[in-house]
């Protein structure tokens, strides 16, 4: 039996859930997945005010505790430290750490107008101002990062916290057709790739639920 649960919201919908969802699956962890139901405050607070600041996820390990996202990664990466969630050299931690938070913290524009949505594609697909300023500073991290590990993660051969960080975005990438140069566009795939990322899909698309909030027609 695991000696850990996360508790999750919806697969197709919940962004901060994928976040510490895959951290668990790459550091490593034996964990038990709980789901809470789309119509629980929490849930709804994080699908559709698109904060990471709720109590989802919340992971539980040997009686402690853990519900923020970048408190999950830290805490993940204290416990299991050869799962490789952050990188060993110190400059790079402290890169890996600041792209993370401003993940965390930033990009309101994107969460808004390009909602996580798995089941969803929309080609051609209109983007406001607003968002592609978002866009384009994402697309400036991934360019920096990989020219700097030469890939095919952000932080080299082994997928870690900045990629789960950045896990939702790539999905919400390919839902909304956004336009990538060949470097992001093979990051995406990487990441798409991963046995975790297929996993979690796969979870997705049997959802039965649905959030009518977020299945609006662009």
């Amino acid at each position: 039996m695991a000696s850990a649960a996360l508790t999750i919201a919806s697969k197709n919908y919940g962004s901060w859930s994928l976040r510490g969802w895959l951290l668990c699956k790459l550091a490593g962890l034996d964990f038990e997945e709980q789901s809470v139901a789309s119509d629980d405050p929490s849930t709804r607070a994080e699908l559709l005010l698109l904060s990471p600041s709720f109590l989802v996820p919340c992971l539980t390990h040997n009686g402690i505790k853990i519900w923020d996202t970048l408190a999950i990664a830290e805490y993940l990466d204290e416990t299991f430290p050869k799962a490789g969630l952050l990188p060993k050299e110190k400059v790079a931690r402290a890169h890996c750490r600041s792209i993370c938070g401003e993940m965390h913290s930033g990009f309101t524009n994107l969460r808004s107008a390009l909602p996580m949505n798995l089941k969803a594609r929309h080609p051609g697909f209109k983007i406001w101002a607003g968002a592609q300023a978002d866009i384009d500073r994402v697309i400036s991290i991934w360019r920096e990062s990989l020219a700097a590990s030469k890939g095919p993660y952000l932080f080299g051969t082994t997928p870690g916290m900045a990629d789960a960080m950045f896990a939702p975005v790539v999905t919400r990438f390919i839902t909304y057709d956004v336009k990538l140069d060949s470097d992001c566009a093979a990051y995406c795939k990487a990441i798409m790739a991963l046995p975790a990322m297929k996993e979690w899909q796969e979870g997705a698309m049997a959802e039965p639920d649905e959030v009518v909030e977020l299945d609006v027609e662009f």
